[in-house]
């Protein structure tokens, strides 16, 4: 028994110590498995918070492209108000210079019909006063013939023109009334033809048209009674002064001309 107890004795220790390691083993066991089921959890909520925040930029990201696009849409409809009001105001602007032109297309619609009709009366008595001034020329002293002729045949030829404005026929046809009015207040001395002989001619207005040859031997005038040239050495001197007071070589003094009596006109 002694052996026996003694030999219990030698073995319960190590079956004491089994027991504690398997409960150790067991313990170790248990706390590997609660940590690891802490783990997954911990991974879980870390996952989660992972998903969160990720979840959280991308909103943000929205956000932030939401606010973006909100931004150009009212800078674009700020820009759309904007040329919306120019264009109005402009649209104001046109439809008032369409009414002012149209009112201007009114008058000279207007305008137009009476140019017509003033030109229906005008160019009649335009014509008359065309041939009354050839009438006159005709039987005036005849000086300078050729350009005043000329004149004559020009104002005759724009008259059948259809590319003169009736205004420029009129001014062309008062410009030569001036003109043969002026010649009847002014002394002029120019060269030309009588008969076959060149020679300086005096012309003071309308009152006297002398000649006088170049070489200063032959003087005369023109006869409006005979309606011819005249030779009358007589006024030989007076004439040589004339000439020198047209052409601005002496100073103006009284010269002796042969004057035109004028007739009695008998009823």
């Amino acid at each position: 028994m002694t052996g026996t107890m003694s030999r219990i004795r030698t073995y319960a220790p190590g079956a004491a110590l089994a027991a504690v390691w398997l409960g150790v083993a067991v313990t170790q066991t248990v706390n590997a498995q609660t940590a690891a089921g802490q783990a997954d959890k911990v991974n879980t909520v870390l996952s989660e918070q992972v998903k969160t925040e990720q979840a959280a930029q991308a909103s943000q990201k929205r956000v932030a492209a939401l606010d973006e696009e909100a931004s150009g849409a009212l800078s674009e409809y700020r820009q759309a108000s904007a040329e919306m009001t120019g264009l109005k105001e402009y649209n104001d602007q046109l439809a008032t210079q369409v009414k002012s032109q149209q009112e201007e297309l009114a008058t000279m619609t207007r305008q137009l019909g009476e140019i017509e009709t003033t030109s229906r009366e005008a160019l009649p008595m335009m014509q008359k006063m065309v041939s009354t001034l050839g009438q006159f020329v005709k039987l005036d002293v005849p000086f300078l013939p050729e350009e005043r002729a000329n004149r004559l045949a020009q104002l005759e030829d724009m008259m059948t023109r259809a590319d003169v404005s009736v205004s420029e026929k009129y001014r062309r046809i008062v410009e030569a009334y001036q003109i043969e009015i002026e010649y009847g207040r002014t002394i002029e001395a120019y060269q030309g033809k009588v008969a076959d002989k060149t020679v300086d001619f005096l012309r003071t207005g309308r009152v006297a048209l002398l000649y006088q040859t170049l070489d200063g031997r032959e003087t005369g005038y023109w006869d409006s009674d005979a309606k011819q040239w005249k030779q009358d050495n007589d006024y030989d001197d007076a004439i040589k002064a004339g000439l020198k007071v047209a052409k601005k070589q002496a100073a103006p003094d009284f010269i002796h001309l042969p004057l035109h009596a004028p007739k009695q006109v008998t009823r």
